[in-house]
């Protein structure tokens, strides 16, 4: 039985096979790679328990390696092996988070000593961390019963999340159980939301802060002291993928979070045109019938954001001058960058990025983004590592050395879908796997949210019979017809639009320079 997985870097791989016969023999397999580019790409497709890695290589350096990997495996232990004492290396290295070093010429049985520290020290970890949530495991079932307001769930929803992150940092096997506990939050949540969406959006009776709401709250405070603003919106990016980003933010930036409450549908064409216009759909439909497109229209849903805006600031009377841009490609990240001088004009930039959306939807398609995102943990990964390697980083240091306020959100979050829910639907039904829209749906009502009456929930009916119905929990809509296929192919992809607490309680964070 193999204890532990390890990978060893070096250069000078042919001098290792005395210590992977004598690791071998006391029950640790281990690989080797001669350079920083091999070990990253095999860190991609397999764990390791622990890294070795030579400081000194040709090509990529031990610490320019280093750094790749924490982007995109920031818990995984690394031990620096090194010929060179010198101070300011072994600073850096301490800095950048490596476990533990070892100076050349290494014993073997300094490695096993390493090794053993390393494991038992996780093993040590793991069990507290495991009894910390077996404590915690009963009265959050508790809290999660007796949620009566949003604010009540936004507290439970960021306990849920910080343990997921805990539990996968300990790989911790009480893993499976949490995700059990959290498929039961959002069976209380669903109903939570069933009870008092159309309520808030009548009424405004104990309503959260909505999509239309974002501006008025986080924007116009900072331009009204006379503050330039920065409104950076990722599509599609969950309060647990900001968990595992806002260490970067962080070197910049205070960070102060929040959570607001996306509109339904939880996707685009909805949740972005309301934040950018502060009307939900119906009205933004009424007042621009020329901007809005109906789910049965082939057009792009979300062309007209910029004009939106200002209309938005003219409502308001906000007398000041923006910017929007919208950013698909790094390349197209860069240049705005490269243009950082000509931001500063204006009092407003919006910057909408879209990286995670396409992310998404790749992983639905693409048998290998599928394999790179096998999960929820593999899926924040790859988030982590594309922010990092983004021109989002550097945008940040510059805004944060002029002084200047970030506003980082999003519109909509997503779930990893598993059960597919029959319906039924003509033609003019709305393609989403998490809502539809139409005027002859067929339905199971005891398993979806049906909005009879698309008005009381701020939404537009392209029909007098339309009505929406929205998917729960980790259920996606399936026709009939050929039903196992797209059971198979869509289970356990990430799908929005409909109402669980990934998709509905998006973070909304405020940035201010240090």
């Amino acid at each position: 039985m193999i204890k532990a997985r390890l990978l060893w870097v070096d250069d000078e791989i042919d001098l290792l096979k005395p210590y992977i016969l004598f690791l071998e023999e006391k029950g640790y397999g281990t690989q080797c790679v001669n350079n920083g580019r091999d070990a990253i790409e095999l860190c991609r497709s397999q764990r390791f328990d622990i890294v070795f890695l030579d400081e000194q290589m040709p090509g990529l350096s031990g610490l320019e390696t280093l750094t790749e990997l924490h982007s995109s495996h920031p818990e995984m232990p690394v031990v620096m092996v090194t010929k060179n004492e010198d101070e300011g290396i072994m600073n850096r290295a301490i800095g950048k988070k490596i476990t533990d070093y070892l100076i050349k010429p290494v014993n073997p049985n300094q490695v096993l000593m390493s090794i053993k520290k390393i494991l038992e020290q996780d093993e040590r970890m793991t069990e507290a961390v495991m009894q910390e949530y077996r404590n915690l495991f009963n009265p959050l079932i508790a809290e999660m019963e007796s949620c009566r307001t949003a604010d009540d769930w936004i507290a439970v929803y960021k306990k849920l999340v910080f343990w997921e992150l805990k539990l996968e940092q300990a790989q911790n096997p009480m893993r499976e159980i949490l995700a059990m506990q959290k498929a039961e939050a959002n069976r209380l949540f669903s109903k939570f939301i069933r009870k008092n969406y159309e309520r808030w959006i009548m009424e405004g009776t104990g309503r959260p802060v909505m999509s239309p709401d974002l501006f008025e709250r986080f924007v116009f405070p900072v331009i009204d002291r006379g503050e330039k603003l920065f409104f950076i919106l990722i599509d599609n990016f969950r309060f647990d993928q900001w968990q595992v980003v806002k260490d970067i933010a962080g070197e910049f930036f205070t960070c102060k979070e929040d959570i607001y409450f996306s509109i339904l549908p939880t996707a685009t064409p909805y949740a972005r045109n309301s934040v950018f216009s502060g009307l939900m759909p119906k009205q933004l439909s009424e007042m621009f019938p020329g901007f809005w497109v109906d789910e049965s229209e082939e057009e792009a849903k979300n062309l007209h954001e910029e004009s939106f805006i200002k209309a938005y600031l003219e409502r308001q009377e906000k007398h000041c001058g923006f910017s929007y841009h919208k950013i698909n490609r790094n390349q197209e990240g860069e240049r705005l960058v490269a243009r950082f001088p000509e931001l500063e004009k204006y009092d407003l930039n919006v910057l909408v990025f879209n990286f995670i959306d396409h992310l998404s939807h790749a992983r639905t398609e693409s048998k290998m983004i599928r394999e790179l995102a096998a999960d929820e943990s593999a899926y924040r990964s790859l988030t982590r590592s594309w922010f990092l390697h983004s021109p989002l980083p550097v945008l940040l240091g510059k805004i944060a050395e002029r002084g200047y306020t970030v506003v980082l959100t999003t519109d909509h979050g997503s779930i990893r879908v598993r059960n597919g829910v029959k319906v039924l639907g003509d033609k003019g039904t709305a393609v989403n796997l998490r809502y539809k829209l139409g005027k002859n749906l067929g339905y199971d009502p005891k398993g979806v949210f049906d909005i009879i009456r698309p008005e009381n929930a701020g939404l537009p009916a392209p029909n007098m019979s339309t009505r929406y119905i929205f998917a729960l929990n980790d259920d996606f809509f399936v026709y009939p017809n050929n039903y196992n296929h797209y059971q198979s192919y869509y289970e356990d992809t990430f799908q929005h639009g409909g109402v669980s607490m990934e998709e509905i309680l998006a973070p909304v964070v405020t940035l201010t320079a240090k």
